[in-house]
């Protein structure tokens, strides 16, 4: 099967994902379904198999999906009464370990979502130069692509292993 009928076969497959009763939708049908949408017989063992993969992977996704807004439910309860700030009066997200922290911060009118070193001077803990700080609009963007983030880290340790 070549790439570009891999790929048609992958865009309808996903569209019927889409709008399907995912409590009436089999494997199966989502095969019938798209076989007469794309006019090809994907009965044969590889179609079968590629198809199957799709569905997979989209229901990974889904569920993938559904644990974050289920996680960010239970952070917004939990967080409201523990919110943590730093010394600037930054809010402080997580901690990632004893030295790097995810902060909330206002600068010059302009909400950022830092990802920074801290070190200790005076007792007290500074944000560092070894960081990144990003507008909402460019976390917006790096949060819609992590899916693609992963699948390239994940195709990068294929290879070096």
């Amino acid at each position: 099967m070549d790439s570009e009928t891999r790929e048609k076969i992958k865009k309808t497959v996903r569209e019927l994902l889409e709008e399907a009763d995912m409590n009436e939708m089999t494997e199966y049908k989502i095969r019938q379904l798209a076989s007469k949408r794309l006019e090809l017989d994907l009965s044969e063992s590889k179609c079968k198999a590629y198809v199957r993969h799709v569905v997979n992977a989209f229901l990974e996704e889904q569920k993938a999906k559904q644990e974050e807004e289920e996680e960010e439910a239970a952070g917004d309860d939990s967080n409201n009464n523990n919110n943590e700030f730093d010394d600037d009066g930054d809010l402080i997200i997580c901690r990632l370990s004893d030295k790097r922290r995810v902060t909330l911060q206002d600068f010059r009118g302009k909400t950022l979502i830092s990802i920074r070193e801290y070190y200790k001077k005076d007792g007290k803990e500074l944000p560092s130069s070894k960081g990144i700080s990003l507008t909402e609009e460019q976390w917006s963007t790096l949060r819609k692509n992590i899916p693609n983030i992963e699948k390239a880290v994940t195709k990068m340790e294929s290879h070096t292993m």
